[in-house]
């Protein structure tokens, strides 16, 4: 017996785009047939994921967006609507991180790992659930009534990590939102799940794990192994399926066994 999700006819907006897990999930998302809207700063490296999700016949559009800036957002969210259609989907994966000790954390370090990672988190998805629970209420058009949100947390916001404390933090806060979220939307038909991956090999962290500290951190894990990208993609099609009404608020650990 198999098993499709097929998502065609639903606009799906992915923050953090343009590299890691963002471009990983608009490439799963285009696969199964949904019109993605790829959003983050770097438009040029969102260009050339849009040209690449296109050579293989899916439908992929840009938007410039930087998280920190609340009418950034506005903006964003609305010329993806009007260019695309109604967001049905909301991949909330944009952060940051700084690797210190607490006590070496400064004012600019803690702002910058929180702007993004909470309350970047939190405006962007507050921007697209007004929509649809106005779309809910009947007071906004649009075919699809509900939605899915799936902000991307950590299982750092589980499990307190040496030397990312803001960014633990940080996570923890998206972790307690989603549940928030969840709780007052729910009864409109939108769907708010997290994911709290593990350690995954991306762009970013690729030359850490063939150092000695990123062996030694290798060594620590269950099976002694790190994530691939592609590893998330059953997680998050699950959450952004139609027939996924059922989970709601639902905190999904996708770590390997680092958190038992």
């Amino acid at each position: 017996m198999s098993y499709s999700i097929d998502l065609s006819g639903r606009v799906a907006l992915v923050t953090g785009a343009s590299s890691g897990l963002g471009a990983q999930f608009a490439r799963t998302l285009a696969k199964s047939g949904a019109a993605v809207v790829l959003a983050g700063r770097r438009t040029d490296r969102l260009k050339e994921l849009r040209a690449e999700i296109e050579a293989h016949d899916g439908d992929a559009h840009v938007v410039e967006l930087d998280v920190t800036d609340v009418d950034s957002i506005k903006s964003a969210v609305a010329h993806a609507e009007t260019e695309v259609g109604t967001l049905d989907i909301l991949i909330n994966n944009s952060g940051v991180s700084t690797t210190q000790k607490l006590l070496d954390v400064t004012p600019e370090d803690y702002d910058f790992v929180m702007d993004t990672n909470t309350r970047g988190a939190f405006f962007v998805a507050q921007e697209v659930g007004k929509r649809m629970v106005a779309r809910a209420r009947g007071a906004a058009p649009g075919t699809f009534t509900g939605g899915r949100i799936v902000n991307i947390a950590s299982m750092a916001g589980l499990r307190v990590l040496s030397q990312i404390g803001v960014y633990a933090m940080s996570k923890a806060a998206v972790i307690h939102m989603t549940r928030a979220m969840a709780l007052e939307w729910g009864r409109f038909g939108i769907n708010v799940n997290a994911i709290c991956p593990g350690y995954i090999d991306t762009e970013i962290n690729h030359h850490h794990w063939s150092s000695d500290a990123g062996q030694k951190l290798v060594n620590m894990l269950p099976r002694k192994r790190i994530g691939k990208p592609a590893d998330l993609d059953t997680t998050l099609m699950m959450l952004c399926a139609n027939e996924s009404h059922f989970v709601n608020g639902a905190i999904i650990q996708a770590d390997d066994g680092f958190g038992i």
